[in-house]
């Protein structure tokens, strides 16, 4: 089994930063691709950003050239560096990945609140 366990939420000024970490843990998995997603209260759950294991990475364009999504193999983490923070930002954010099989983990989100 895996576990992702999501830190880096809280709350925020707009135009403020803030960086999420996804830890994953337990068994090992061949990752095809790591992801961001978030939910708004009242909203579907979208993909915010995404990096595949040759690095291909894709983001939603409300996010473009102010979210940041990195990882580090060694560590088998993924990192989304959120700067320029709007209120509309304001969501549950959770990690997610996916196995070379097809199959999803997600980890139990973390709060993101941004204030005007």
């Amino acid at each position: 089994q895996v576990q992702l366990v999501e830190s880096g939420g809280g709350l925020v000024q707009a135009g403020g930063s803030l960086r999420l970490s996804c830890a994953a843990s337990g068994s090992a998995v061949s990752v095809r691709t790591r992801a961001w997603y978030r939910q708004a209260p009242g909203k579907q759950r979208e993909l915010v950003a995404s990096i595949t294991k040759v690095g291909y990475i894709s983001y939603v364009d409300a996010v473009k050239g102010r979210f940041t999504i990195s990882g580090d193999n060694a560590k088998n983490t993924v990192y989304l560096q959120m700067d320029s923070l709007k209120p509309e930002d304001t969501a549950v954010y959770y990690c997610q990945i996916r196995s070379d099989y097809g199959r999803d983990y997600w980890g139990q989100g973390t709060q993101v609140t941004v204030s005007s």
